[in-house]
């Protein structure tokens, strides 16, 4: 949900395709997400023998989760850009391209998501990996198909007052889900 190129470029398709060039842009999401997350479950059902994996990969994602909700923040309030940039590829190489090549969903992924794997492969087994990558995909799907729609409907829907209010918010839910993850260290 951070403000980076995926984002960036989804508005700007959104602008002239409306909601199917988000879907299209999520496509090309889930073609790079999904591997990546079976081969994190894979290595986290084997780190799990370490008694010590669980509380890195929760100190460390929670960490991550600060640092990630600082710079949106910071990134947020003295961002004044106005995205009109043209698309020079479709929507579906756009997605895989901009999530394989981007550096903070890699980050994520090897902090965060890998603390949720963990969890879900301790509540389900192997089939948490898939439990969690269902439950985080469909929200890619409706974050970039109504942010595609939005574009596409009005500048006024999205101003800039309105979108920087649901990015500081969206970064205090990161600044909570960092507590949680510290909250979830056991003694």
């Amino acid at each position: 949900m951070a403000p980076g190129p995926l984002f960036t470029a989804n508005i700007s398709y959104g602008l002239r395709e409306g909601t199917k060039s988000g879907v299209k842009m999520a496509i090309g999401h889930t073609i790079v997400e999904f591997p990546l997350v079976i081969l994190l479950g894979i290595g986290v059902f084997s780190l799990e023998s370490f008694p010590e994996f669980r509380t890195i990969i929760s100190i460390v994602g929670a960490i991550t989760l600060f640092i990630f909700a600082f710079v949106q923040i910071k990134n947020t309030l003295q961002n004044n850009k106005n995205i009109t940039s043209i698309p020079k590829h479709g929507p579906l190489l756009t997605g895989i391209v901009l999530s394989a090549l981007n550096p903070f969903f890699i980050i994520w992924w090897l902090t965060i998501g890998f603390k949720l794997i963990s969890d879900a492969m301790l509540m389900w087994a192997f089939s948490g990996i898939l439990i969690v990558f269902f439950l985080h995909i469909w929200m890619d799907y409706v974050w970039l198909g109504g942010i595609s729609f939005l574009a596409s409907k009005s500048s006024q829907i999205l101003s800039n007052r309105n979108y920087k209010i649901i990015m500081v918010g969206l970064s205090l839910l990161l600044v909570y889900f960092g507590i949680i993850f510290l909250l979830d260290i056991s003694p």
